[in-house]
């Protein structure tokens, strides 16, 4: 079901993969004030047939390749050679081998880091010589996928260097760097984090519906007539009157989001609080559904509050996942925390001042409580959906109808 509904940004792969193509290398680095400098050699499958003659076809696996790894590594030691004002870099291989899925054959990817680690120079030196004397046109692209300075973090399209049979050496400079840079970046990947977490959407959506109108309970009696003390209860709906207080009143429900996951991402960043990754994406799945009931039939009563600010602690700890996976290594952590949960507030914002005029827009439609409700039961749905797979770790047959038709349609758009 989150593959569904994330099938959209599927449709931007030209942007991510465009790099990754036949005929090229590529080497990403990782540049670390405290450790130092660290990367992969990523070689295409092509590459390991014409060169090597392992003859795997195009999607070999890291099981095929391990026992020629001594071999590879050895062909790119002689290859590929980094240096600075201070001298040459020793390279040394970490033994792990990761793969790349493309369209064009899988990279297979070498990781290392640079000795010595200390003291970042100015200037990196890059000389690259791998697979051009076997072949003239190869190329090899050199980018810095994390530099924080530099305001690149889990970049994989902002190509340094072009390197060829040509032209084998150029120069990356380390210097044009600052902690403005830095920050923005973190701005930057707060704001996009949110907007591609659906899970984290969704939650915010379940708040935002109802914060357009307001409830009411009204008396009634079984033949209707209206009493005060007797008969039952019926839940309804008064569309609000005017925008701002309306308005304000959903961005001070978001704001105790913002500040609950604040903290639990401080206190994850800090390694003061771990939570197991499963059981922190089950309760973010729950989250959504439980803000959906809480739509049909309120748990606390004039408290939204409660459930923006008690679950945005999950919240958090799904975001501390995201900033391992960016790379981050606790480099400049206050600015870092900051500008990450800046980003993540103006995504907030952003989404709600899209969804907020349209709801308020229609709230005075008879529709409106039949489509908070409709929406709302959507929402418990998918809760329910993405709950059972990551509780219990499984696949659920919606997610196999995705997989085997949609994604080769968006794969296939993505490669053109």
């Amino acid at each position: 079901m989150k593959k569904l509904l994330l099938l959209l940004p599927l449709l931007l792969l030209p942007l991510l993969t465009f790099s990754h193509q036949p005929k090229q290398s590529l080497i990403y680095l990782r540049i670390y004030e405290e450790t130092g400098i660290e990367g992969r050699f990523e070689v295409n499958a092509n590459e390991l047939i014409s060169v090597f003659g392992l003859d795997y076809g195009l999607n070999p696996s890291i099981d095929e390749v391990r026992p020629h790894q001594n071999r590879i590594q050895a062909y790119l030691l002689e290859n590929a050679e980094f240096s600075s004002e201070n001298g040459n870099f020793q390279i040394v291989f970490t033994g792990e081998i990761t793969k790349l899925n493309t369209g064009f054959g899988d990279f297979i990817n070498f990781h290392f880091k640079l000795e010595p680690s200390e003291n970042l120079p100015d200037n990196l030196i890059v000389e690259y010589t791998a697979f051009t004397q076997e072949d003239p046109s190869h190329r090899c692209l050199i980018a810095m996928e994390y530099n924080w300075k530099a305001g690149l973090i889990n970049n994989e399209s902002i190509v340094a260097l072009y390197l060829s049979k040509d032209e084998p050496k150029g120069t990356i400079s380390l210097t044009e760097t600052s902690l403005w840079k830095g920050f923005v970046a973190m701005v930057k990947q707060g704001i996009w984090h949110i907007w591609i977490g659906m899970d984290h959407i969704l939650f915010l959506l379940a708040l935002i519906l109802p914060s357009v109108v307001r409830r009411k309970t009204t008396k009634i009696r079984g033949d209707g007539a209206e009493v005060a003390d007797t008969g039952f209860s019926i839940l309804g709906w008064e569309p609000v009157q005017k925008f701002k207080p309306a308005f304000m009143y959903i961005l001070k429900i978001v704001t105790f989001f913002t500040l609950a996951h604040t903290i639990t991402l401080s206190l994850a960043s800090l390694n003061i609080i771990n939570l197991p990754s499963r059981v922190v994406e089950s309760i973010i799945a729950f989250s959504v559904g439980l803000a959906a009931f809480h739509n049909i039939r309120p748990i606390f009563k004039g408290k939204d509050w409660i459930i923006a600010f008690v679950f945005g602690l999950f919240h958090g700890f799904g975001f501390a996942s995201v900033l391992g996976e960016l790379g981050f290594k606790g480099e400049y952590l206050s600015l870092s925390l900051v500008g990450f949960n800046v980003g993540v507030e103006i995504g907030q914002v952003v989404i709600i001042a899209l969804i907020f005029p349209i709801l308020y827009l229609i709230r005075n439609r008879k529709l409106y409580p039949k489509l908070l409700v409709g929406l709302s039961a959507l929402l418990i749905f998918i809760s329910i959906y993405w709950f059972i797979e990551r509780a219990f770790d499984i696949d659920l047959p919606l997610d196999e109808i995705v997989n085997r038709n949609l994604y080769p349609i968006a794969r296939f758009i993505g490669l053109l």
